[in-house]
């Protein structure tokens, strides 16, 4: 267990990286608390993001004065119109060996995978794309929506499932939102059936073994992959410092000529696609307090709090709250999900959520009522299990003292207890594996 004393000066680390890269530094004094910690946090975030528009005010979206070259940490960019031809020149995210042969970096990591997608279209007429329970639910929208030439294809565990077939091409799209059970299921895949892997890494570290596995295994059987992600979430040290997404494609020296040169094309059409679609990235958004090996060592250790964190609420949950089921065992364990015993709809559910956090944050807990997860406090939202086809609140476990998040965990157990005896549910719980 993290005592606060030693989580206070891990996060007075985290304040001094982010101070680092001030002209004018804050004068702050050691943080006291969480809430400090918190504030402080995004205070130095909003002066890093006013020094650098006070500090390269020339560069619009059209690049019209050229005194230097724009850069943001270890980041240097170049463009012209509208960053439409944006060029990033800097670190990858992502801590693997194998050969990147092009990063494409986007305004999120939904206009990432957006642009990837619709860019297959111009090189192929109609394709099978495999994806597994619990994949993102915004991505499997934009496939049935707007990628007709693409065919979805529900599996129920692994892509040993897929069957080969001559004249289909094959996409696997492999999301870190599905379960461990079938996560390890399609590691243990030999020889799958694959003209493409496209893995949204979002919800792992950047620094995973996960990453490091699925990029193995695509590389052990020669197939093409794609890593998508969005920075926003875990690459920025609890803060969303601004809107950043990325496509990373990868072709393994040994592939065919054939399918090296069809990922060439790939990578130009989906540029083409980020083109057009204006999904740019802005080199605002890019963190300057990234790629350092003392920010590696901080983000490694943020994330190993909150899979703690997790694992002590999930079994918690299970034991206190009585009858409860336990489902959904996420293979990245960022967060556990509620599910009230009668059905609700979205509007319904999301009121469940901003009760629970206004009536804990009254008291005085750490937990708000926000759509995302990575931060240093809580975050409760609606979410939908596609599984169940039903609406369940999702708590995002933060980066806090295990001893602090254990009371809130507590108190959002007693909470649930208490509406479902009275309002709403007689809850079943899913909750995260190990």
């Amino acid at each position: 267990m993290e005592t606060l004393d030693a989580y206070l000066d891990r996060k007075q680390a985290e304040l001094s990286l982010l101070k680092s890269f001030l002209a004018t530094p804050l004068k702050l004094r050691a943080p006291a608390s969480v809430v400090e910690v918190i504030e402080q946090k995004f205070q130095i975030a909003a002066a890093l993001k006013a020094e650098h528009a006070l500090h390269d005010w020339a560069f619009t979206e059209t690049a019209w004065i050229h005194p230097a070259r724009l850069r943001s940490g270890p980041f240097e960019f170049s463009y012209d119109y509208q960053r439409a031809d944006l060029e990033v020149r800097g670190p990858s995210f992502y801590e693997f060996d194998e050969p990147a042969n092009e990063t494409i970096y986007t305004s999120s990591g939904m206009a990432a995978i957006s642009a990837l997608l619709l860019a297959t279209s111009q090189l192929i007429s109609e394709a099978d794309i495999h994806v597994l329970p619990g994949s993102y639910g915004e991505t499997l929208e934009l496939i049935q929506s707007h990628t007709r030439h693409l065919r979805l294809i529900r599996l129920k565990n692994s892509p040993g499932e897929v069957r080969s077939t001559a004249d289909r091409f094959r996409v696997f799209l492999f999301d870190s939102c599905t379960s461990g059970a079938a996560f390890e299921a399609t590691l243990g895949c030999a020889r799958p059936s694959l003209d493409l892997v496209i893995f949204d890494t979002t919800c792992f570290s950047n620094g995973s073994g996960r990453i490091r596995r699925v990029v193995s295994w695509a590389h052990r059987w020669k197939i093409p992959i794609v890593l998508v992600r969005s920075h926003t979430k875990l690459d920025s040290l609890g803060l969303e410092y601004g809107r950043l997404g990325s496509a990373v494609f990868v072709v393994w020296p040994k592939c065919s000529a054939a399918r090296a040169e069809w990922m060439k094309d790939l990578m130009g059409e989906t540029r083409k696609a980020v083109r057009l679609f204006g999904g740019a990235a802005l080199p605002a958004h890019f963190p300057p307090y990234f790629g350092t090996g003392f920010y590696r060592t901080l983000t490694g250790k943020r994330v190993a709090a909150i899979l703690r964190n997790s694992r002590r609420t999930a079994r918690y949950f299970a034991s206190a709250l009585a009858g409860s089921l336990a489902e959904l065992h996420f293979a990245h364990g960022l967060y556990v999900t509620l599910a009230p015993s009668r059905a609700l709809d979205e509007s319904q559910t999301r009121q469940v959520a901003a009760d629970l956090c206004s009536d804990l944050s009254r008291d005085g807990w750490p937990l708000r009522h926000a759509g995302s997860f990575g931060f240093d406090f809580g975050a409760a939202e609606w979410f939908g299990d596609a599984a169940r086809d039903r609406c369940v609140i999702r708590i995002a476990v933060p980066d806090l003292p295990t001893s602090l998040w254990d009371q809130v965990a507590q108190a959002v157990a007693q909470w649930w207890s208490t509406h479902e005896r009275t309002k709403f549910c007689s809850a079943s719980l899913q909750a995260n594996g190990p």
